[in-house]
């Protein structure tokens, strides 16, 4: 049974850069208004992060992650938030305790994945022998683990991505599966497959609110985030609820 018509908008708690939030988090915000919720933002230095105040998590894009948290090597030229990192990984571990609904956002995917004890390659593009894009555009396409969560939220498995990562998952961490990948093996996103509802994409699928499939994604997240709420099934509200935007789509039903 979907939830989305019943109770008040889930607040999500939204982490951002303090360089780039100022234009990120308005996608962001759009894009959970459409799905039903209601965006706060958190960025390092700015308002108290309050996890018991907010319904979910996802945790945006940004600059590369700190090789020290993954046991990768300091590298010349490479931009750095570490006071961002601290954040993040603080939140994630905060929202994991209270079973919070989370989605990881490019860097947040990554974060994600380390959080829960894997790592990354910190320049994935020497790795895979895949096409580099960096644009905002959907140029990139992604293939989808057939009867992945990701499958049977966004009802697709490809479609195309936008692009702006050097940084990708290399071993997953604890309790993740790969979701998708390019055409050149490199992951592109990750999930959780029981409670609490936990998946990485390592696209902007906030840039891409004008797409059906992307939009699902946000509509996923803030369907766990009523059911965790309600005290039901996280990932199977999330599944209902596709299905059951699924058949609004058909004229009859």
């Amino acid at each position: 049974m979907s939830l989305r018509r019943s109770g008040p908008r889930p607040v999500i708690g939204v982490t951002v850069s303090r360089r780039s939030g100022w234009r990120i988090f308005p996608l962001m915000w759009l894009s959970l208004r459409i799905a039903g919720a209601r965006a706060v933002r958190w960025q390092s230095g700015s308002r108290k992060v309050d996890l018991d105040a907010v319904d979910g998590v996802v945790i945006g894009g940004g600059d590369d992650i700190a090789p020290t948290l993954y046991g990768g090597e300091l590298r010349m030229g490479v931009r750095l938030d570490p006071e961002r990192d601290d954040l993040e990984k603080s939140v994630l571990q905060g929202a994991f305790e209270r079973r919070l609904p989370i989605l990881g956002i490019c860097r947040g995917s990554q974060m994600l994945n380390i959080v829960l004890g894997g790592n990354l390659h910190q320049d994935a593009y020497s790795v895979y022998d895949s096409k580099r894009y960096t644009t905002i555009l959907p140029r990139k396409c992604v293939n989808v683990t057939p009867d992945s969560l990701l499958y049977r939220v966004t009802r697709k498995n490809r479609f195309h991505v936008n692009a702006l990562h050097s940084q990708a998952v290399n071993c997953l961490g604890d309790q993740l599966r790969v979701a998708a990948r390019d055409s050149g093996g490199m992951i592109q996103a990750i999930e959780r497959t029981t409670d609490p509802f936990a998946m990485g994409v390592q696209w902007h699928p906030e840039h891409l609110f004008y797409r059906r499939a992307h939009r699902r994604i946000f509509a996923a997240l803030t369907e766990a985030a009523r059911a965790r709420a309600a005290r039901m099934g996280q990932i199977r509200a999330a599944e209902d609820e596709a299905r059951a935007e699924a058949r609004r789509q058909v004229p009859g039903t």
